[in-house]
Parts: C-alpha cells; structure tokens; sequence
C-alpha cells in the first residue's frame, strides 16, 4: 500500500536577493547610512555656497548702491560738460551745431549718447557727416563734413543752394551764383519733398555740368524739364541729349568733336550751334548764323 506523499510548495522563479545576516548585514546597513549622511551633508554644503554667493553680491550691490549714492555728485563734477570743441565748419557756424546738440547745462559727459548726438547734428542741411566723442575730463569733440555747394536751382524767380545729390542747402531768393551751374525746369513741391526721382535728375545734370565745363568756358544752364529731352546749353553751343545716362551721350560726342571745327567751339563767334545726341550711335551739329 503506498503512501501518498506532499507536494512541496515551488518558490516563484525571480532575481537572486543577496541577504547577508550578522555582522555583515550590520555593516551593509552602516555603509548605506553613511552614504546617505555624506549626500545630505553635501546639498547642505552646496546651499549654503549658494546662499553664501546670494549674500555676497546683495551686499555689493548695496555697497555700489552707496557708493553711487555718495560719489554722484563728485563723479557729475569730474565729468561735466564744460567745453564743446567743433572741427570742420566752413558754413556751418558754432552756435548751429551747439542748438542741436541741446546740451543741459551741467549734464556730463557719462550722460550723454554719442550715437544720438551725431544724428542730432546731421538734422542741419549742410551737414553730410557727423561724429562725436567724449575727451575727458570735460571736452566733448564734434566733426562735420559739409556738403559742397555744386548748383543753383532755379524755380521761378526763386533761386535754391543745392549739393551734388541733390540736397538743398539754403534758400537764395533772386539772388544768383554765376560760378556754379543752373538747373530749371524742376517740379517745386517735388523739389522741396526731396524726391528720391529729382535728386538722381540732379546729380546727373550736375555730372553732365562739370563733364561740359571742362571742355567750354561758360556757365553751364541744363533744363531738366523734360527728362526724355535735356538740354545743356553753354558759351552759345546748345546740347540736347535723349532717354539714355547722361554721361554716355557726352562721351560718345567727345569721340568725334575733334573732326568738327565750327566757329562756336574754336571760340571766334557767339551764334548758336546746336549738338543733337537723341539719336543712337549718331552725332548731328547744326550751325546757324
């Protein structure tokens, strides 16, 4: 008769729990305690840095503070504004750069934007460029370029100042500069409105001037009222020039002047002769008188 035996019960498979028991678990237990002290002693240690740091700069941020607070006055001494020097003036005068400048007595130089000042300064219609620089302990140092007057703008009975691009410069009534040359024919409003159109009109006429006075004595006069025919006329020779640069035309003249020898270029007489450059690759002379 066999005897019925019993199941013993299997243990679930899973990792291997390495159990130490005595002295070995007491001091895997001290171990693991010490390691747990060490990393709280050094957040500990690292928040007080940090608060350490905190501290510090709050100090010296009220240290600065104080020390601003009482030097103010001593440093707005040291540095005050009490002379302005201006480099480059011709038709400029001093006091003008000074009003743009608007400088509040006892202001100083630490005060004040370099940037800022330099965009005042070009605010005057003669000024092209501008800089400016602090010179310790009390000079602020200005430098201007001026624009060159290089025409005279005529708009009805009155006369304008005007740059080689086009910018106005003054305002001379009936008054009139026969050493520069004369521009007619422009639109007043568009003229005053700075137009970028009538500037680039401008600086052509006042290329093709200079190119024309280089080669005949007299003052040049350039219409510009139409800008598909200008005329340039000077010492009794009238120019007419069509849709293409300025510039190019006058050279293709330049190319064949010297196998023309009319009376008006050599000078002997005073009646007009005409140059037509409207036509391409073609130079037509009319004489008359």
């Amino acid at each position: 008769m066999k005897v019925p035996l019993r199941k013993r019960t299997v243990r679930a498979i899973g990792p291997r729990l390495n159990q130490w028991k005595g002295a070995r678990a007491s001091q895997v237990s001290y171990e693991q305690q010490q390691a747990r002290r060490e990393r709280l002693v050094s957040r500990g240690r690292r928040a007080l840095r940090v608060g350490k740091w905190i501290v510090g700069l709050a100090v010296l941020a009220w240290g600065l503070t104080m020390v601003t607070r009482e030097m103010g006055p001593v440093l707005q001494q040291w540095l005050e504004i009490r002379e302005v020097e201006v480099e480059g003036i011709h038709h400029v005068t001093k006091p003008e750069v000074l009003e743009r400048l608007v400088l509040k007595p006892g202001m100083g130089l630490h005060q004040v934007s370099t940037v800022f000042l330099a965009e005042r300064v070009r605010t005057h219609a003669w000024i092209k460029e501008a800089t400016v620089e602090r010179r310790p302990p009390h000079r602020l140092h200005v430098t201007v370029l001026e624009r060159m007057p290089a025409a005279i703008i005529r708009t009805g009975v009155d006369h304008w100042l005007s740059d080689e691009n086009g910018y106005l410069l003054a305002k001379l009534g009936r008054q009139d500069d026969q050493t520069l040359p004369l521009l007619t024919g422009l639109e007043p409003k568009s003229l005053l409105r700075g137009d970028a159109r009538i500037r680039n009109a401008v600086q052509s006429a006042v290329m093709l001037a200079k190119l024309i006075a280089n080669s005949i004595e007299g003052r040049v006069e350039v219409d510009l009222a139409n800008p598909l025919n200008v005329v340039a006329s000077t010492n009794g020779v009238r120019f007419q020039f069509g849709d293409d640069p300025l510039v190019d035309q006058w050279e293709r003249f330049q190319k064949v002047k010297p196998s023309f020898k009319t009376a008006s270029f050599d000078g002997r007489k005073r009646e007009m002769s005409e140059v037509d450059l409207r036509y391409d690759n073609r130079v037509i002379v009319r004489e008359r008188g």
